[in-house]
């Protein structure tokens, strides 16, 4: 390996460089975004982009939807290949929901106009979750 790729066993980096570097995000200014608007916290702290993290460090991001969860096992500072990403931390994330139990969004063919008072009941009878029947109620 070349010494930039290889990973480091000690010293400390910043979050969001880290987190581009082991390929949580697909860029670092996604990172360093991430880290400003309070979806990284290093060991149940908010974290800035340019805090430092060590080994042995709790991260979790949300990101694109999903919550990841991973302790830092080695510190890399360059961005690394995905075998090599996956050294570098112990992914604890839950496994991400099942395609089925995504929300299915009602799609209408393009050019049909706005929908009629009749259509949009339909839509919200199918979005609506069902509730269980109540007599007393009017």
């Amino acid at each position: 390996m070349v010494s930039g790729e290889a990973p480091q066993a000690e010293g400390s980096v910043r979050v969001d460089a880290w987190i581009w570097a082991v390929r949580l995000t697909k860029t670092r200014s996604q990172a360093a975004a991430a880290c400003r608007a309070g979806h990284v916290r290093v060991n149940g702290e908010r974290a800035k982009p340019a805090q430092a993290l060590r080994a042995g460090d709790e991260v979790r991001l949300r990101h694109a939807g999903r919550d990841r969860i991973v302790v830092v096992s080695k510190i890399v500072k360059k961005r690394v290949g995905p075998p090599v990403a996956a050294e570098c931390f112990v992914d604890n994330s839950p496994p991400p929901p099942p395609r089925e139990a995504a929300i299915q969004v009602p799609v209408r063919d393009r050019g049909t106009g706005r929908p009629t008072k009749r259509d949009r009941r339909e839509m919200e009878r199918l979005q609506a979750p069902r509730a269980p029947h109540d007599p007393a109620a009017p």
